[in-house]
């Protein structure tokens, strides 16, 4: 934005905010609008592109998710954005496009949460290429337990259950689901409602803390 002139940064800045705000409110038709009006102004700058491609991809647009996001990769050499790129190609129906996207990334080099994400699509890009057992073990990574408690953990948990049961291996996955409930302190999956409604009745904050010890969810657990 400092490359833009004062009022013009302005403007666009305007925009941004409202569409931030907008998709706060779930009102992305309203945040595309306002994101629209700042690439005609500043086509160029790279935080207008990267919300262009977070509100495609929030909208299903993902062909065009994909344009913007390319351009903000192009732009700023950041591979932050690979995961929604990997899952944009799995949402038109090309997994195998997804994991080679996903291969271009050194993950020694990003930080754990874009490691969490890139680890999230490639385990979903095994699943829809019918690779269940490979996706699960794509998520047996050190951070599915060893992370602190919070989003990051809480997702890598819950979809790891969620193969769990796919692949048959229903007490695991419930185990897991659970471990997922007590690790979402932040709200960001429906852990913890799911086991309620599989055990028709409410666990208490105290009994989704009782996780069982931490251990090696791998193949040899079966």
């Amino acid at each position: 934005m400092r490359t833009l002139p004062d009022g013009l940064a302005e403007i666009v800045a305007r925009h941004l905010v409202a569409a931030d705000l907008a998709l706060v409110d779930g009102d992305v038709p309203t945040a595309r609008a306002h994101i629209a009006a700042a690439k005609r102004r500043a086509g160029r700058v790279a935080p207008v592109r990267e919300a262009a491609g977070i509100a495609a991809y929030l909208a299903g647009d993902y062909a065009e998710a994909i344009a913007e996001l390319r351009t903000v990769r192009r732009m700023t050499g950041s591979n932050e954005f690979v995961p929604m790129l990997a899952d944009c190609e799995r949402g038109l129906g090309r997994p195998q496009r997804a994991l080679e996207l996903i291969r271009e990334v050194d993950q020694r080099t990003v930080d754990p949460t874009t490691r969490v994400e890139l680890t999230l699509v490639a385990a979903g890009a095994r699943a829809d290429l019918g690779q269940v057992e490979a996706a699960l073990v794509v998520l047996q990574i050190p951070e599915l337990t060893k992370l602190p408690k919070g989003t990051s953990r809480a997702r890598l948990q819950y979809a790891y259950a969620d193969l769990l049961a796919t692949a048959g291996r229903t007490e695991e996955a419930r185990e897991w689901m659970r471990r997922a409930a007590a690790s979402d302190v932040e709200g960001a999956t429906d852990a913890a409602e799911r086991i309620e409604e599989e055990n028709g009745l409410a666990f208490t904050e105290e009994e989704f803390d009782e996780e069982p010890p931490d251990s090696d969810p791998g193949p040899s657990a079966d």
